[in-house]
């Protein structure tokens, strides 16, 4: 075969692979019902909405900023989440990596003594290979690129699930700050209400002795001052309870929260927008949605599974019995196709494919309960 006729059959196979139709269905987004405004909403609904303002515009508390900055950079969820995110980037590198030619290389020496119908003479003999080899599957029917859909489907799926990590993240630093807040203010509370019930048990004491109070409205006030006492302690522990959990969503160890000023007023009330926006704010639906994408690309992939592979090989390599002729003599290449289709599985590819279709519904579900419980 000629050069120009070796170049058209590359030619004819590369423009078969990227005119190749993918099969299996593709995504449209399910439609769901979404009401005009929010059940109970008082109000008209406004366009503007909390995932239009920043936390930190919003929470006007400077230590209680720096606590969820230091959340999201050192804690255990965000970490994680982060570690997530970066996996399924590889796995979708992982996947990209198919729509290339695979090219391996191999090396070897062998010492050995035919049978006498090959080697009459009965020598031993040795031999030195190098070789590199090339394989490259085209694409016929996309399943690759189905591969391609679910893969970055899941990596996107992991980046909005750390979105929906960050932001539970930063609630529940904030609940639990002004938790520790209102602990504080407690505490403050019992101990003025101690150092009153003291001044009250001292005077009736000091008018027990003197004879001008009598017995039971001294034990009343003592009763009453061991009551309200006993709420210091309790206090106590329960700030150094919710400094504890403070620190575990920060990602560090037991130790104070520094706090500053009077207790923060509550972050003024910001509409949470029209339903419709949800679908396209919303890190929960937002991963839901992705999660389907990659279900419908899963199904592509186990239908094309129906159908036979097409892959291209090559081989170039040298052969000698000697290592330093290896590379001036016992040259040899080849090249070549091959189809490889299923014929009898025992209905494993279909019940694949029927398992594919499964987990789409299971996915489609997901999305709805997920949208309509927004």
């Amino acid at each position: 075969m000629g050069r120009h006729a070796r170049r058209s059959a590359a030619t004819v196979l590369l423009g078969l692979t990227l005119a190749g139709c993918a099969i299996g269905p593709n995504y449209k987004r399910p439609p769901v019902p979404v009401p005009e405004r929010f059940y109970a909403d008082e109000g008209a609904a406004e366009a503007r909405s909390l995932a239009d303002v920043p936390w930190w515009d919003v929470f006007g508390d400077p230590i209680l900023k720096g606590l969820i900055e230091e959340a999201i950079r050192n804690g255990f969820d965000a970490r994680l989440a982060a570690a997530r995110v970066q996996e399924a980037r590889a796995r979708f590198g992982i996947a990209r990596s198919q729509f290339f030619p695979s090219v391996d290389y191999e090396g070897g020496w062998q010492r050995a003594r035919p049978d006498q119908i090959v080697n009459p003479s009965g020598e031993t003999r040795a031999r030195w290979t190098v070789d590199a080899g090339l394989s490259w599957e085209l694409d016929l029917w996309g399943r690759i690129r189905r591969l391609n859909e679910a893969a970055l489907a899941a990596y996107l799926a992991t980046e909005e699930g750390r979105r929906g990590v960050l932001l539970s993240l930063v609630s529940d630093v904030a609940i639990a700050y002004i938790d520790l807040r209102e602990l504080d203010r407690e505490l403050e509370i019992a101990k003025s209400t101690t150092a009153a019930f003291q001044g009250t048990y001292d005077l009736f004491n000091r008018r027990l002795e003197g004879g001008a109070a009598s017995a039971l409205e001294t034990v009343r006030a003592e009763a009453s001052l061991a009551q309200v006492a006993a709420q210091i302690p309790e206090l106590g522990r329960a700030i150094v309870a919710k400094e504890t959990q403070i620190n575990f969503l920060l990602g560090r160890n037991p130790q104070p929260i520094s706090r500053e000023g009077p207790l923060l007023a509550l972050p003024p009330e910001v509409p949470a927008g029209l339903p419709s926006t949800l679908l396209e704010r919303r890190p929960d639906i937002r991963q839901a949605e992705q999660v389907l994408i990659a279900a419908n690309a899963g199904v592509g992939v186990a239908k094309a599974d129906f159908f036979p592979r097409l892959s291209l090989t090559g081989f170039f390599g040298n052969v000698s019995p000697e290592l330093g002729d290896l590379f001036s003599q016992g040259k040899t290449w080849s090249i070549g196709s091959g189809l490889l289709g299923p014929i009898f599985q025992g209905g494993r590819i279909k019940r694949s494919y029927e398992a594919a279709q499964a987990r789409w519904q299971q996915a489609r579900i997901e999305y709805e309960a997920t949208a309509a419980n927004a």
